[in-house]
């Protein structure tokens, strides 16, 4: 039985994807290695912050400076209160399914998670249900994220429906034993991710927030 919805956050509640990897594009750029935003996409996003960061050092062939962080971190997040936005129908879904406990489980830090949560003015929809990675000891694609959120809002995992954006959330989802939906309504997609998030293992493909409604209407009609 359907008891909670776990929301990954980039690409699923914010439309974040683009400006974060936009700014990394320019940052590693800046470094000396040319790089387009759909090479960022493809090398860096999904993962967690240490990893982002071994990935450039080996882009660059150096060590980088220990405020490397704190000056991605900063520009993202002047980028995100300048531009940010909400995915498109996700405010009405979260209003449809009100009665459905909900959280937030984000490979992202949990700095960056209020910042972008205040931005959106949606923290009074998950005050005190924010999980990060930074939470677990495994990011995405292992299962941890998303059987400590459960443990968290005391739903198990089999009565939870997951919704991703990214086929390392798909597969983290599908180990802990939840209901899958692969999202496809954040700018960064593209032609074919349909294809890999139901290669990865995602249960429902929605196009946007219509058709996810769609599904959870479907599956609590059982």
């Amino acid at each position: 039985m359907t008891k909670a919805i776990i929301f990954d956050f980039d690409g699923v509640i914010a439309d974040s994807e683009v400006l974060s990897n936009t700014v990394l594009a320019e940052i590693v750029t800046e470094l000396g290695v040319p790089t387009t935003v759909e090479d960022a996409y493809r090398d860096y996003m999904g993962k967690r912050f240490h990893e982002v960061i071994a990935a450039i050092e080996t882009a660059v062939g150096r060590t980088l400076p220990p405020a490397f962080g704190e000056h991605y971190q900063d520009r993202t997040l002047t980028r995100f209160r300048l531009e940010l936005s909400p995915i498109a129908g996700v405010r009405d879904f979260i209003s449809k399914f009100a009665e459905l406990s909900r959280c937030i489980a984000s490979s992202s830090s949990p700095d960056r998670l209020a910042v972008c949560l205040d931005v959106l003015d949606m923290v009074s929809l998950f005050e005190g249900r924010v999980f990060s990675a930074s939470n677990v000891a495994r990011g995405k694609p292992h299962p941890d994220i998303f059987l400590h959120a459960a443990a968290e809002i005391g739903v198990p995992p089999c009565d939870c429906i997951v919704i991703e954006d990214s086929a390392s959330g798909v597969i983290a989802g599908r180990a802990a034993g939840a209901t899958v939906i692969g999202l496809l309504a954040a700018g960064h997609i593209r032609q074919g991710h349909a294809a890999t998030l139901k290669d990865a293992g995602a249960h429902y493909i929605a196009a946007d927030y219509v058709e996810v409604e769609r599904i959870v209407g479907s599956l609590l009609a059982g």
